[in-house]
């Protein structure tokens, strides 16, 4: 029996980007520097793929500091941690490697500058987020006020209305925080906003190239994890965009071929902390179902790579 014909569009760029790539490498490096196990505090990143495939190789994964051992290195993911994390471990003489990613750090870097110049945050982001928790804890308690809709900015209480700066996590929706970036301009026109946009370029790319392809079809999957903030805007993005259809699966048994059943087209695109191996094993799954044809949309090329901590590029 034939099978049925299948346009699938497949977004470019897709899954990892830099800092992710960084993050991976860092607790590699890690435990062929120092041998397992390597404590590593929180999901290195969003992806249980990846978490398991590290957990497999040595890598032991927490939620708090204390769950580790002073005798063995940890690594702090790549969403950022709270200043107080890195005290802590260093008050215990413990060897810990950063894996933030650069771009987070330079959210952290501009909020310490603004506070120095004496101005109170205004952070736009997901409450409990650890990228959120991480930027938050980077000042002291309360000089941080977390919004996260347009609604949010109409309830806050800042010490001083005259002397606000915002900043916000790197993966957001870009016409989400928009909207809620008006809403604080209008509310307080003199607030300062960041010297170049906190939306990562990858978070960024991403959604320019689900909404170019939103444009195509009325289908999409989104692979990433249910944990991903950036995965999670994707799914949103396709469906502002005028996809009927857009859902999230961490990899191909996820697929609900009921919900698919007589499509002719779907788009594919995946979080930054996603491998391409996922998106390649959902397209085999698809070539297994439909006559397949693959069209590429591709928005943006990216060429960034971030440098690993100087301490793992030393002999061991």
């Amino acid at each position: 029996m034939s099978k049925p014909p299948l346009t699938l569009y497949l977004a470019a760029p897709r899954g990892f980007c830099a800092g992710v790539d960084r993050a991976i490498k860092i607790v590699e490096m890690a435990l062929e520097k120092w041998g397992a196990p390597v404590y590593v505090r929180h999901e290195i990143v969003h992806n249980k793929f990846v978490v398991d495939g590290l957990r497999d190789k040595g890598a032991v994964f927490v939620e708090e500091l204390d769950q580790c051992p002073d005798d063995r290195p940890v690594i702090f993911s790549a969403h950022g941690v709270p200043k107080a994390v890195p005290a802590a471990a260093a008050k215990r003489e413990m060897i810990y490697v950063d894996a933030t990613c650069p771009l987070v750090s330079k959210v952290h870097i501009e909020a310490a500058r603004h506070h120095d110049n004496g101005l109170q945050m205004v952070m736009i982001g997901h409450e409990g987020h650890p990228e959120t928790v991480g930027t938050m804890g980077q000042l002291p308690e309360g000089e941080v006020l977390l919004v996260e809709t347009p609604e949010d900015v109409a309830t806050l209480t800042p010490r001083d209305p005259e002397k606000l700066a915002y900043i916000t996590q790197t993966t957001l929706s870009v016409d989400d925080t928009a909207e809620v970036v008006t809403a604080l301009q209008a509310r307080f026109p003199n607030i300062v906003g960041p010297h170049k946009e906190d939306i990562c370029y990858a978070t960024t790319n991403r959604q320019e190239a689900v909404k170019a392809m939103a444009a195509k079809t009325n289908a999409m999957l989104v692979i990433g994890a249910p944990n991903s903030s950036n995965s999670k805007r994707l799914v949103e993005v396709g469906a502002r965009a005028g996809c009927s259809y857009a859902q999230l699966v961490q990899r191909a048994t996820d697929i609900d071929w009921r919900a698919l059943d007589g499509i002719d087209s779907i788009g594919i695109t995946a979080g930054a902390s996603a491998p391409e191996v996922l998106i390649n094993e959902v397209i085999d799954a698809f070539r297994d179902r439909f006559e397949t044809t693959v069209e590429m949309v591709e928005t943006a090329k990216e060429n960034v790579e971030f440098k690993v901590p100087r301490v793992l590029r030393e002999p061991a």
